[in-house]
Parts: structure tokens; sequence; C-alpha cells
């Protein structure tokens, strides 16, 4: 398992992105003032610029982008917990039921491997999907949730597997770093939806309004084509991470391939599996759809290259060096003795 070389090229790759991501901005701006200056041009050609036209321009498009930036900020400046809370999940009980005491046993003993402070563990009891995410700006205020679907499921080495990944993300910085790059792609947005604004007011402002629209999409869209990439690397890492610390392919590979299976059963029901809501239940909220460990229906998107998440046969692929068949789902040793089986 080359889990070492894959760590290193998703860095890299990351490093390339983000830097792209930041001409990307810088390109937003740039583009926002050319398309003002041209409009300035074709309406008023025999008149100079305006004394700060460039100043002008410049600064209310970095206003937005930062705006936009700051408001995503706002919506996570609570932390981990308070996120958790308002989708809806508990705190883990570990003497309620051996799965979820078992689900605290490996996340005390993988954080004393990691040397990392552990998260507070919660649960998403009404959520049958196999899923989990991390969330947290700081260490004391991170999170894993974990879903009911993961512990009624999962073995014990297939646990190790998810937890181990979610807490790479905590470890390498990715809900920071994902956060930032949503604030960005939000400033874009508010870009183009400024324009589009300037837009209906008629006349004049219709041609500028237009131009900042046009600059704005193509910023917008290329952000978020970017912060998907990075996604996708950041997910890759922490698959090879979870490989490295559990030293076993089967643990985080199991977890997929029964993600699988769950997909497929759920495809053959009436309406799809994009209509299985019951199962994802508290993971449809917008900040945390790309910190999950699988996409849910409603992140999945009509373009593949928009999804925050590389597909899970390239994934189990990579674990495994070729493509697997999806596991069966069985409830797991823990969960029948609870159930009095």
């Amino acid at each position: 398992m080359r889990f070492w070389d894959w760590q290193s090229d998703a860095r890299r790759t990351t490093r390339w992105l983000v830097l792209l991501f930041g001409l990307c901005v810088l390109a937003a701006l740039a583009a926002v003032h050319g398309g003002l200056a041209l409009a300035w041009r074709l309406l008023f050609a025999h008149l100079d610029y305006p004394k700060g036209f460039v100043a002008v321009n410049v600064g209310v498009t970095l206003f937005l982008i930062l705006g936009g930036w700051w408001l995503t900020h706002e919506q996570l400046s609570a932390g981990g917990r308070q996120l958790a809370q308002r989708i809806g999940a508990r705190e883990a009980r570990p003497g309620s039921t051996p799965a979820e005491q078992q689900l605290c046993n490996i996340v005390q003993e993988l954080c004393v491997a990691a040397q990392m402070l552990p998260p507070q563990v919660v649960v998403l009891a009404r959520a049958d999907a196999i899923n989990a995410f991390a969330a947290g700006w700081e260490p004391d205020d991170a999170v894993i949730a974990v879903t009911q679907g993961a512990l009624d499921y999962l073995t014990r080495d297939e646990m190790q597997g998810l937890v181990a990944h979610e807490l790479s993300h905590l470890k390498e910085g990715d809900t920071r770093l994902n956060m930032q790059l949503a604030g960005m792609v939000s400033g874009l947005e508010l870009v183009y939806h400024f324009g589009e604004t300037l837009r209906e007011r008629g006349g004049l402002a219709w041609w500028f309004g237009n131009a900042v629209m046009a600059a704005g999409f193509v910023g917008w869209c290329s952000g978020r084509l970017l912060k998907a990439a990075v996604a996708r690397q950041r997910e890759l890492l922490a698959d090879a991470r979870a490989v490295q610390w559990t030293r076993s392919r089967d643990a985080l590979g199991g977890v997929l391939r029964k993600v699988m299976t769950q997909r497929q059963e759920a495809a053959r029901h009436r309406g799809g599996w994009r209509a299985d809501h019951r199962s994802h239940s508290g993971l449809h909220h917008p900040l945390v759809q790309h910190m999950l460990l699988a996409e849910t229906p409603d992140s999945s998107r009509l373009e593949h290259w928009l999804d925050a998440h590389p597909p899970l046969e390239l994934r189990v692929a990579r674990i495994y060096g070729r493509p697997m068949r999806p596991l069966p789902l069985q409830a797991t040793p823990a969960v029948r003795e609870a159930d009095g089986f």
C-alpha cells in the first residue's frame, strides 16, 4: 500500500490548487475592473475615466469578496459542537449501548496514537445511512459525528477506519481550509449578485451590471471548481491517513464498500436513493455537506466535477489497488447483543 505517496501527492496537489484559487480571486478583481472599463469606453468613448476609477472598482469588489468570507466565517464561528446541535446530533452515551461504548473507546485509542486531543463524540441517531463528519475550528471545540447506521452495520475494524478518516481531517486542518475557501466562493457569488442588482436598475446601470455579472459568474464558477477539487484531494489524503493509522485496507475499505451496498439497495426502491431522505436525516445541512465521509443525495451535482468527494468506486480501488464489490450489510455483534439477539 502506497499510503505515504498518496499523502504526499494529495498535499502537493492541494498547495497548487490553493495557489490557483488565490490567482482566481485576483483574476476576478481584474476582470471586474476590466469589464467596467470596457463598459465605460463603449458608453463614454470621448470621456476620460473618472478620478479613482480603478480604486473604487477594486475596492468594492474586494469588499464584496471579503464580506462573503466574513459571513461564512460567522456562520461557523460557534464551533463544531454548535454545528452538531444544529443538525440534531446528541452527545454519545458510552454506557447506553455496546456500540456507542466501542465508538468512544476507538476515538480515545486513535487520538492517543495520533497524539491529538480527543474531540467530542456525537451521534446522529435518526440517520440510517453509514456516514460521519468532523467539524471544529479549534481542538477544544472539535467534534466527530457518527450516524446510527454506522453504529449498526460497521465492525470494530471498520469503525476504526471511519474514525481514523475523520481524525485526519481534524489533524490536517481540513475543516478550516474548506471554510476559508467556502467563504471566498461566497464572496465571488456576492460579486455576481451585485452585478445582477445593478442590471435591474436599467439605463446605464444595465451595461455596468452586465460587466460585473459576467466577471463575477466566471470567478464564482472557477472558485467552485477549485474548492471542489481541493475537497476531493483532502478526502483522498484522509483515506490514505486512515490506511496508515489502521494498517488495514479492509478497515476504511469495508466502510466504503458497505456505503456502496446501501446506495445500491436504495436505488432499487421506488424513487431511487435520492428520495431516501430518512436515511440521511440531519446530513442535508449545507454547512456539513463537504465534511461528510460520503456525499448525500442532495450533495450530488449534475456535473461530477463539482462534487466535493471522489466517486466511491475510485476511493475503494485506490485503497485495494483494484475494483472491489460492495459488502453485504448485517448488524454487528455489538448491536445484536444490545438488541437481545
